[in-house]
């Protein structure tokens, strides 16, 4: 089959392709995408020198037979109105797309002026933030979410650019990939995804990945979706199909697969020996389909190119090679106490509640309608905010337990709409599209219950550390809603608490009020800072009269301010959320019936902790019981403890006792669910231990 190179050269009076504008037969243009290839390859084969010298690049992707689809990628993309999403294979992509050898090897030895993460993330992991090129995780191929999460943002915003996201045909087996592409196809966003098919995903051949000899053609089914196949060891080919795929997304505003038919000529990374698994015949074959040989010949066969001019080509690129590793080399590394600079994006501080606390005025409200009203009164004080979620937009439903309920009514479709059934794809895109614009600001109602949000972890873990990851050039801006806990009756998946899980995730932020006050307060700093937290609500308290109360407007709660509830001299109880009224009650039990005063120490939020108010408490009353409705084992009291022993073990006079839930799973049947819960007995048994001590 003639490439689209002979076309040209057979149909000279006929209009011919561009690229940016430019002929593809311009001399000027043939020459740089010639650079280019040989500049990518002189890296690309340069790199394992580097840790054989153990200087660096410890993990290296070989993208060799995969030159064509990469430099169209490259050439294609605009950082102007484009965003790029690249995968761990895609040097000459990035290269193409306007990444300098020197940004490519301090990437590669993991130096701190590195572009895309200042040494904090693995080798070959190429991004330029600053253009639009965004920092992605190890984990293949989840950058799908945030791909299609910005394209949302760029529908939204009424935005003239296309997203790309590249990877490899094997990471198309992944669960969230499907979820990208079925909502990118559902919304109809303009991102075209690009499979580059090289046969394997390491070792495993493709025949084990998918019963389709194409992994395209999985997604033929899907509505509102073009796909485009190309080979992806020719340039012309490659470049033709790019410059397809970005019309169709961008003027039909839809999305688009391209699927580029590469080889492996390499093995896949420099951990992996490929003769272990292919034979000498198929290695052989590869290395004849060498898609920089082939470009080279065609420009020697067509006369476009002497041969001493290749030859010079390719000795500038030798000396821009050494330069950059000279530069490269002389660059700092990280510091060591850097490690604990951009962990989490900067939090809103508040200027008229620095403690968290008020003066009582206020209207009352309950839990439920305290996280209503603030939602609402964020919506209007920053247009830039969205909400999505399951259920949370049906007419008058507003979720399952209507916190959201006349969002959509107030605010418009746009800003507030429902998501499919798919956890992960509803953070991730909220990662995505808070991408686009820092002044965005995202809440997600996270799943229907707490105990559902687990097929959403892969997103989580991933959206904790990319503050940290691309040293504080991105964060983040979500607050993950979730209904939480038990006393409803609900057994597994309904009535389950996962903070203990989540305070062990640094990047994150945990909340969790008990009263309808600090409700709104910590909701409302939530959505006003930077990176991502985790905003737990009992919902045994949405409507509960108990955790009712006076709410000012405009009401904020910092982050790390816990609050006593109850003064007390005699032991301390630290607690949060629903058992926060349960230690009340037994404080004032304890006080009528034996003249003993508990002071009840609330946290509100779980990570950070507040230090002072817990070693406080600790010093004032020299006895501690921490009460919390999760396990007692892996739970947040397990912190708390530790920090206290730390600190002020010296002003203990009792050992420090917990009061959780059995380590178990709750049990639907109440009689269950009252034997693994804690509960007011059982709180006052061990109150009534600790002061006897």
């Amino acid at each position: 089959m003639a490439t689209i190179f002979e076309k040209i050269l057979e149909e000279q009076n006929k209009e011919v392709p561009r690229v940016h504008g430019i002929l593809t037969t311009d001399k000027e243009l043939l020459e740089k995408w010639f650079y280019l290839m040989v500049l990518g390859r002189a890296l690309d084969d340069r790199a394992p020198n580097y840790l054989k010298q153990a200087i660096g690049w410890s993990y290296h992707a070989p993208y060799a037979g995969h030159d064509g689809i990469q430099l169209a990628i490259g050439q294609v993309f605009d950082k102007t109105t484009d965003h790029l999403y690249p995968y761990y294979r895609d040097m000459l992509t990035t290269l193409s797309a306007g990444l300098t050898a020197e940004e490519i090897i301090l990437n590669g030895i993991s130096k701190d002026n590195d572009v895309a993460s200042g040494g904090r993330h693995m080798s070959n992991h190429f991004a330029k933030p600053e253009w639009n090129i965004h920092n992605f995780s190890s984990a293949t191929g989840n950058q799908t979410l945030h791909a299609t999460g910005t394209g949302r943002a760029m529908k939204k915003y009424n935005h003239k650019g296309v997203v790309f996201c590249s990877q490899g045909e094997s990471s198309v087996s992944e669960g969230y990939v499907f979820e990208a592409i079925n909502g990118a196809s559902n919304e109809k966003v303009p991102v075209v995804f690009i499979f580059q098919d090289n046969g394997y995903g390491i070792s495993v051949p493709k025949k084990d990945q998918t019963a389709n000899r194409k992994v395209s053609d999985n997604f033929r089914g899907l509505k509102n979706i073009s796909i485009i196949k190309c080979n992806g060891k020719d340039v012309f080919d490659s470049m033709n199909a790019m410059l397809e795929a970005k019309r169709i997304a961008l003027h039909e505003q839809h999305p688009v697969i391209v699927h580029a038919n590469c080889v492996r000529i390499h093995s896949h990374s420099n951990s992996d020996r490929h003769e272990l698994y292919r034979d000498d015949y198929e290695l052989n074959y590869v290395r004849e389909y060498d898609p920089l040989a082939k470009y080279r010949r065609l420009l020697l066969r067509y006369k476009r190119f002497t041969e001493e001019e290749l030859v010079a080509i390719e000795q500038r690129v030798k000396d821009t090679v050494k330069e950059a590793h000279k530069s490269a080399m002389a660059s700092p590394d990280p510091k060591p106490e850097s490690i604990h600079d951009f962990v989490i994006g900067p939090a809103y501080v508040s200027q008229k509640y620095p403690e968290g606390l008020h003066d009582g005025k206020g209207v009352e409200m309950k839990l439920i309608e305290a996280i209503n009203q603030t939602l609402k009164a964020e919506f209007r004080h920053n247009p830039d905010t969205f909400l999505w979620g399951q259920d949370i937009a049906n007419k008058d439903k507003g979720g399952i337990f209507n916190v959201s309920k006349g969002m959509q009514q107030e605010f418009g479709a746009e800003r507030v709409f429902n998501a499919p059934i798919a956890e992960d794809f509803i953070l991730g895109t909220a990662n995505g599209m808070s991408r686009f614009n820092k002044n965005i600001r995202i809440v997600v109602e996270g799943a229907e219950f707490a105990d559902y949000f687990w097929p959403a972890m892969e997103q989580l873990i991933n959206t904790s550390h990319d503050y940290w990851r691309s040293k504080g050039q991105f964060s983040p801006n979500i607050t993950v809603r979730l209904a939480s806990g038990g006393y409803i009756g609900g057994g597994l998946y309904h009535s389950q608490n996962i903070e203990g899980a989540l305070i062990t995730i640094p990047g994150i932020r945990v909340v969790y009020p008990s009263f309808a006050d600090d409700a709104a307060g910590l909701l409302r700093t939530s959505m006003r800072s930077e990176g991502l937290t985790m905003f737990l609500e009992p919902k045994a308290l949405y409507n509960a009269p108990k955790a009712a109360t006076l709410v000012p407007e405009d009401f904020e709660v910092p982050f790390g301010k816990a609050r006593i509830r109850r003064e007390g001299k005699d032991m301390s109880i630290i607690t949060y959320g629903n058992t926060t009224h349960m230690c009340i009650e037994v404080a004032n039990q304890v006080s009528s019936e034996l003249g003993k005063e508990i002071e009840v120490l609330d946290l509100r939020s779980l990570s950070p902790l507040d230090h002072e108010a817990i070693v406080n408490t600790v010093k004032k009353t020299n006895k501690v019981l921490i009460v919390h409705e999760d396990k007692v084992i892996g739970g947040v009291g397990g912190e708390v403890a530790a920090l206290i022993s730390n600190e002020v073990f010296e002003y203990l006079d009792a050992p420090i006792m917990r009061v959780g839930s059995t380590f178990t799973p709750v049990g639907f049947n109440r009689i269950l669910e009252k034997a693994i819960l804690p509960n007011n007995e059982k709180i006052l048994e061990a109150v009534k231990k600790m002061l006897n001590y």
